[in-house]
């Protein structure tokens, strides 16, 4: 797999996951009493991040096998620079 065929995956997977916030801030907000949460966005920021990078390691290993440990530091990489987009659509 190429660096660009992984980058592309990637971005695919976080705008997944960016595709949920409006869903979980509101159900968050709604429980946030039961879930012990006090900021519903650095909470949902959390899930973000972790589908993410969770979802990208996975649908790497499903392509071939488990992500090196190279694998695991560029799929950080690639997720990482996406930070500020992935902020913004929560924060603002």
């Amino acid at each position: 797999m190429t660096e660009e065929q992984l980058e592309e995956i990637i971005l695919q997977t976080i705008n997944g996951a960016v595709a949920t916030i409006p869903s979980y801030l509101e159900e968050i907000i709604e429980n946030k009493d039961v879930l012990k949460v006090e900021n519903p966005k650095e909470f949902v920021y959390g899930i973000v991040m972790g589908m993410a990078l969770g979802m990208s390691g996975a649908i790497l290993s499903a392509q071939k096998e488990m992500p090196t440990k190279e694998d695991q530091i560029k799929i950080r990489d690639i997720v990482y620079k996406h930070i500020p987009e992935i902020r913004e659509r929560i924060f603002s």
